[in-house]
């Protein structure tokens, strides 16, 4: 699957966001602010799974409407994925 520029970009924010938990942390800054901080981190990352399952299910799904396949197996696999992810 190729991952374009807006997926990336989720994902350095993401990273921002971690080094500013730890930074947080080496700072000893109140458990509550920390939290949820991490909590955004955690709601970031089931965003952007769910936007990478579904980006590739919808191109698995042109796919095989091209050659004539059934999707059904492709979008139990996309539900198992986002399941697992969470």
């Amino acid at each position: 699957m190729k991952y374009d520029a807006q997926m990336k970009n989720r994902m350095k924010r993401i990273e921002g966001q971690v080094r500013g938990l730890l930074k947080m942390m080496e700072e000893e800054k109140e458990c509550r602010d920390v939290v949820t901080q991490m909590s955004a981190v955690r709601s970031a990352m089931d965003r952007t799974a769910a936007l990478v399952v579904s980006k590739n299910l919808e191109q698995c799904i042109r796919e095989e409407k091209q050659t004539g396949e059934s999707s059904e197996d492709l979008i139990k696999e996309a539900v198992n994925l986002l399941v697992r992810s969470r």
